[in-house]
């Protein structure tokens, strides 16, 4: 069966950096867009990157452009997320999530990694 597997989540000071991965199995990792969203208590889950699956298109929300870069390694079947010059506001739960690029409806979520920013 599909199973995302996230990690590299932790407790860093504001400014510090942290990189997420998450592990692929059980799917074709190139036939998927691969999309890294996080939820914060009370909030809504957020979409903060993406990359595609044909040429490598990122994108990112305004809110961790400049900061956050999205990254696949298609030998590995994992995808990446370099986090820097973090700040308090980017703690949440970072989910990976995978969307066949083609049939929508094969959609599959890690169980996420939390990210906590703080001094």
């Amino acid at each position: 069966q599909v199973q995302l597997v996230e990690s590299g989540g932790g407790l860093v000071q504001p400014g510090g950096s942290l990189r997420l991965s998450c592990a692929a199995s059980g799917l074709t990792f190139s036939a998927y867009v691969m999309n890294w969203y996080r939820q914060a208590p009370g909030k809504e889950r957020e979409l903060v990157a993406v990359i595609t699956n044909i040429g490598g298109r990122t994108s990112y929300a305004d809110s961790v452009k400049g900061r956050f870069t999205i990254s696949r390694d298609s030998a590995r079947n994992t995808v990446y997320l370099q986090m820097n010059s973090l700040k308090p506001e980017d703690t949440a739960m970072y989910y990976c999530n995978a969307q066949h690029g083609i049939y929508s409806k094969y959609d599959y979520w890690g169980q996420g990694t939390q990210v906590t920013v703080s001094s």
